[in-house]
């Protein structure tokens, strides 16, 4: 390659005495880092190279001479061969003058026309530009001070102090970023014949526009003027027509109209500040040191390697108000982009909202309803955003879990992100879904609280002063993990061939857009479950819970670990779920110091219990990785009141309840997938001792009830009981009041009262037992798969395929809590003369059931004689133990 051996000697022939001995001076200072590491292979051999920096400036210039002579390119300081430029390099944007000079973006124009007229009549001679750009403290360590985060590299061109500061504090991070050579010959060819003025214009342009890329990709997109965003989202035709109608629907001036918008647009609008964020970095780190023992992300390269040329929106699930800063804190300090993140309009406090605000947190209501031009103008302020491809962030929950559950998702945010898509898809989208784990909540108190029926503390700046006490505790670990990505367009191009026609009318809706949003907003849930971290505080809680005094001998809790953690190996959930390297011995070590757990010796051997209070706040943990247990609890059920059982029956009831379970836990295969994660996990119990194959694998048996092996089924079964016990309390309310009785939100009540009373009688000691909203999702359920639905008058008619349930779940659930639920679920007064001869509703009903399980008893008996003639004919029920 010409030009690259005798660099150095050459750098130090043509470049002045005082140019290098301020290269020397400056040295100490100054620790470059390449990007790539060795740049000499982008260059084209036989062309002389002239490099172009962003802007003008004699640090940049120092800074450029040292990193090709490290890397063994041509010095910038030496003449252009072939032209008469003095210099190999030359700045987009100049300075004029040396202290109070201003800059001008169009001086790169003339070095460009030079080399143009250098390439006329020599056909032989070509130039080969290569942009740099540099960075000086694009990311200060956790060691940098708060002082020198301030001068660290942002889209402000500072002065000449400003830049001497800004080497002396943070020039021992720089970067130097060559990009791909351009051959002037090839692209003056391509051209045509424009002349040289225009072309050399046009060349700038693409410069420029190059250089703003590299820096977005660097340091984040140009948003620290908030008021060039606030001007394009009011200059916007939707907008200026939604403030027309306002004026005129509330008969006030245009320009009243106008003010009101832009209040509600500064009121939503974040204030991008870099020097924040990096400060705001500095401060977190040594937060985050004093609150966990440590903030793991895994599969973040993959997240990061899917990135490149897409519109990334991350959608975390939402577990602490703390999501939001370990997010940012942690993308940031991994070299990535802070997004802008969707917060509450409730966290814009005195204080607070405004650090939040320049740290890139906008701020929406809770409800548009009612508000035509908020509507729009928040719209179109999301719409501007991923059209200047700034990463967002928002949690598709649209509020913290309570119970440790992922809720159902809420579309209002992914519907106004795939509408901006299409109304200008020239970025393609990518979802990431973002798994997080804690070991310890802070609002963990707060939350039983609000479960229990106290309403939500406000969010308050006095609320936020008192809670500083949470600071005294250790909170244990913490995992981020980023699941599968999703891109958009698939999603499109398979609801509809010509999507891309559907953004031309801004307010038009096309048919499929609601149901796109839905695929999306599960699929967004399915996967971020699928990354799922287990730490030690899930599987301790899977265990001890499933006890009634959520107690357990030693022996048996390290037998019960070493069950979960061998079955989550054995049967990955996905490639994604990470799973703790303890032992069960070290687990219940951990699960002790962190408090969650207590040790009673004993003569006989050690007792592991959990106290009443942390028992409820364990429960959350639990239900972060419930559904990873889901197919085996689902087995082990089966064998809770049944001692034998056929495969197939296992099987075909399953299929039944999948679609429930799914819609609850956001499980991931379809019925036939869980079918065969069932037939895995029976082979599995199987080989474990659990259950015993008989007849070829076509009936199942589990151990007597006293055994170590029942036991252990019965710790798996109980994680996933209580899902089923709402199940059948929400039919045997429809079932006990009768069709044509009750509309969705009385059963909803009726549900959650029974549940509760339930809860006080057998102190179930979960909260979510009697969550309003998941019964609200069960109902929902049975509407979409048609079993329950609405008549003309508002109230709930229902299929047969409710009485099938009511039939089926016997196989699960006991004689004793069947009764208990019919027991005390509340039934509608209803006219004796509306029935059969005398009977009551619930007598009827409890009539019905009996007969149904007779006839199930009869047609297993049967189908179990006919697999095979020489096994006992009725399926023995286990006793009481």
């Amino acid at each position: 390659m010409p030009n690259t051996t005798p660099v150095d000697s050459t750098a130090r022939r043509r470049a002045p005495w005082w140019f290098n001995l301020a290269g020397q001076l400056l040295q100490p200072w100054v620790r470059i880092r390449r990007d790539p590491a060795e740049p000499a292979a982008l260059l084209q051999p036989g062309a002389s190279v002239c490099y172009v920096i962003e802007r003008d400036g004699f640090s940049d210039a120092l800074i450029l001479q040292r990193a090709c002579r490290e890397a063994g390119l041509p010095s910038p300081m030496q003449p252009l061969a072939g032209t008469r430029r003095r210099r190999s390099v030359f700045a987009l944007t100049r300075r004029d003058g040396w202290l109070f000079g201003r800059n001008r973006k169009r001086a790169a124009g003339e070095p460009l026309r030079q080399l143009v007229h250098s390439l006329e009549g020599v056909p032989e001679l070509d130039i080969q530009i290569v942009p740099v750009a540099i960075y000086v403290g694009r990311a200060p360590s956790r060691e940098s001070g708060w002082f020198r985060v301030l001068f660290s590299e942002n889209w402000v061109m500072v002065g000449r102090f400003g830049r001497l500061l800004a080497l002396l504090l943070n020039g021992r991070d720089t970067v130097v970023h060559f990009s791909a050579p351009v051959s002037l010959r090839s692209v003056l060819e391509e051209s045509g014949e424009i002349g040289p003025e225009r072309f050399a214009r046009k060349i700038a342009r693409v410069l420029r526009i190059h250089f703003r890329r590299i820096r977005a990709a660097v340091i984040g997109p140009d948003l620290s003027h908030r008021r060039t965003v606030v001007d394009a989202v009011l200059a916007a035709e939707p907008v200026r027509t939604a403030i027309a109608a306002s004026a005129a629907k509330e008969k006030i001036s245009h320009a009243k109209a106008w003010r009101k918008a832009h209040k509600m647009l500064l009121e939503i609008a974040a204030d991008y500040s870099h020097p924040v964020v990096r400060s705001a970095s500095f401060v977190l780190s040594s937060f985050w040191n004093k609150l966990y023992d440590g903030i793991a992300m895994h599969h973040f390269d993959k997240a990061r390697a899917a990135a490149p040329g897409y519109e990334v929106i991350y959608v975390p699930c939402h577990r602490s108000h703390t999501d939001y800063l370990l997010m940012s804190y942690q993308l940031h300090v991994s070299g990535v982009v802070v997004p802008h993140i969707a917060a509450g309009v409730n966290l814009n406090l005195p204080v607070i909202g405004p650090i939040l605000r320049r740290g890139g947190a906008f701020f929406m209501r809770r409800s548009f309803t009612g508000n035509p031009l908020y509507s729009v103008v928040f719209k179109e302020y999301m719409a501007q955003l991923i059209d200047r491809g700034v990463p967002i962030e928002y949690f598709t929950e649209g509020t913290r879990s309570r119970t440790g559950r992922l809720l159902s998702p809420r579309g209002g945010l992914l519907s106004m992100t795939v509408r901006a898509f299409l109304r200008a898809p020239r970025r393609p989208v990518l979802f990431q879904p973002v798994y997080i784990g804690y070991e310890k909540l802070m609002e963990g108190n707060s939350y039983i609280g609000e479960l229990s029926g106290k309403p939500k503390e406000k969010e308050s700046l006095l609320g936020l002063l008192r809670g500083l006490k949470v600071l005294r505790q250790r909170y244990g670990h913490v995992a981020l993990n980023f699941g599968e990505p999703i891109e958009l367009t698939p999603l499109l191009d398979a609801a509809s061939s010509d999507w891309r026609g559907a953004g031309a009318d801004p307010d038009a809706k096309p048919e499929w857009l609601n149901a796109v949003v839905g695929q999306l907003a599960e699929q967004i849930q399915v996967n971020i479950n699928r990354a799922a971290d287990v730490n030690p505080i899930n599987l301790l809680a899977l265990a001890l819970l499933a006890t009634p005094k959520h107690a357990m001998a030693e022996n048996d809790l390290l037998t019960q670990l070493d069950l979960s953690k061998t079955m989550l190996e054995e049967l990955p959930y996905s490639d994604r779920v990470t799973l703790t390297p303890m032992n069960p011995a070290a687990i219940i070590a951990y699960g002790e110091q962190m408090g969650w757990i207590e040790r009673v010796k004993h003569p006989l051997g050690d007792v592991l219990t959990v106290s009443g209070e942390k028992a409820v706040l364990l429960s959350y943990f639990r239900n972060n990785v419930l559904h990873l247990m889901a197919s085996a609890a689902w087995v082990a059920c089966c064998f809770l009141n049944n001692r034998r059982m056929s495969r197939d029956a296992i099987l075909r009831l399953g299929g039944i309840i999948y679609p429930f379970i799914q819609g609850e836990l956001f499980l991931p295969w379809d019925e036939d997938g869980f079918k065969a994660q069932l037939q895995a996990t029976i082979d599995f119990l199987v080989r474990r001792g659990l259950l015993e194959s008989n007849n070829d694998g076509r009936s199942l048996e589990r151990s007597a009830g006293q055994e170590d092996s029942a036991f252990q089924l019965k710790v798996i079964a109980r994680s996933l009981i209580q899902a089923f016990e709402r199940y059948y309390i929400t039919i045997a309310a429809l079932a006990k009041n009768g069709p044509h009785t009750l509309t969705g939100g009385e059963l909803e009540n009726a549900c959650t009262l029974t549940a509760q009373r339930l809860s006080l009688l057998n102190e179930l000691s979960a909260p979510e037992f009697f969550d309003k909203a998941l019964f609200r999702g069960f109902i929902q359920k049975l509407r979409e798969r048609k079993v329950v639905w609405t008549d003309d008058d508002g109230k709930l008619d229902y299929d047969r395929a409710l009485e099938d349930l009511v039939r089926d779940a016997r196989v699960i659930l006991s004689r004793e809590v069947r009764h208990s639920i019919l027991k005390i679920t509340p039934g509608a007064e209803r006219d004796p003369a509306a029935l059969p001869g005398d009977a009551s509703a619930s007598d009827l009903h409890q009539r019905h059931v009996d007969t149904e399980q007779r006839e199930h008893e009869r047609r297993t008996i049967g189908d179990r004689r006919h697999a095979d003639a020489t096994e006992p004919a009725p399926p023995r029920r286990d006793e009481a133990e």
